[in-house]
């Protein structure tokens, strides 16, 4: 039986590498495309030499130029965290919009299944809560958080384009916060920046009164769910996400009891147009693709601070 090849965009990053492993764990092949503006190749040494793993590096938006047969191209390239987006924005924009329309061009030609990485950004800053797929969300477009938000919700409708006028077999993932080893300590995400501040023995950065809320999915729960989506027939968008809600508070709180730290918290003003909510509807996850988080947020804080202690050594 010939092998199954994937084109990964986005494959060194933090989600786009676990999800090489991941393929490569179900005998997929793997064809990694990365400019490595936010990605790392230390993300992907470990697979360099795995004949089913080859890294190219290449900037999607320009082209998308893969000889041979494939069966997946897996959308994950762009800046996903505030601190990149902000620094990035015109080329967030851009691998929004444009390497999102070059991928699909590339799953078109080898009538391949796309599968699109969006966010549960595109829900804004919700007015209904928890959010589920059918909710249209509540997003400010000339905020400085639409550059990402605004090129993921476009990606969504180019991608159901392709669908509905080409035939094209496409998925739609809306992810959720997520964390796991391979995260940068300074990618400008609560979780990193607490766990790092921590560490140091530095004060807990909280902005606004931490009253808001997130809810964090473990990074082995979120590429899994992500799997089962690849291999069903769901065209429409599907939540990924783990549904456990915490303030900030309380998870600053919750980070600073398992380093030991003796770090105090310390409030900022809010940024601009950040979500006072944040908790995935996955109704729709278990009841097409059989799966849930099974990672408690402890366990998977475990895993991440002994990355994070040995990634600082």
């Amino acid at each position: 039986m010939k092998k199954k090849i994937a084109v990964v965009t986005g494959g060194a990053g933090f989600l786009g590498s676990h999800l090489c492993d991941k393929l490569i764990s179900e005998d997929v092949s793997v064809i990694c495309l990365d400019n490595l503006l936010t990605g790392r190749m230390e993300n992907i040494e470990h697979l360099i030499s795995n004949p089913d793993f080859q890294f190219i590096k290449l900037d999607v938006t320009n082209y998308i130029f893969v000889p041979g047969h494939v069966d997946f191209v897996l959308h994950f390239a762009s800046p996903a965290s505030p601190i990149d987006y902000l620094k990035y924005p015109i080329q967030t924009l851009k691998v929004g919009s444009l390497g999102t329309h070059k991928a699909l061009g590339l799953a078109k030609e080898k009538n391949a299944t796309f599968l699109l990485a969006s966010t549960s950004e595109v829900y804004g800053d919700p007015l209904i809560h928890p959010q589920s797929e059918e909710y249209w969300g509540n997003v400010n477009p000339v905020g400085p958080r639409g550059v990402y938000d605004e090129a993921k919700r476009f990606a969504e409708a180019l991608t159901m384009a392709y669908h509905r006028y080409h035939g094209l077999s496409t998925r739609i993932v809306r992810i959720f916060n997520t964390y796991g080893t391979r995260m940068r300590l300074d990618d400008g995400r609560a979780l990193p920046a607490f766990i790092s501040q921590a560490l140091n023995g530095e004060d807990i950065t909280v902005f606004g009164d931490g009253s808001q809320t997130r809810s964090f999915c473990y990074v082995s729960d979120l590429v899994e769910g992500i799997y089962k989506l690849l291999l069903s027939n769901e065209s429409m968008p599907v939540n990924i996400g783990n549904p456990n809600e915490i303030t900030i508070e309380e998870f600053a709180e919750e980070v600073i009891r398992l380093t030991n730290s003796k770090s105090k918290i310390i409030y900022q003003d809010l940024p601009v147009d950040d979500p006072k909510v944040r908790q995935p509807d996955i109704t729709r996850a278990k009841e097409i693709l059989g799966w849930s988080p099974k990672v408690s947020r402890e366990e998977g804080l475990k895993l991440t601070l002994e990355y994070f202690r040995n990634a600082k050594k």
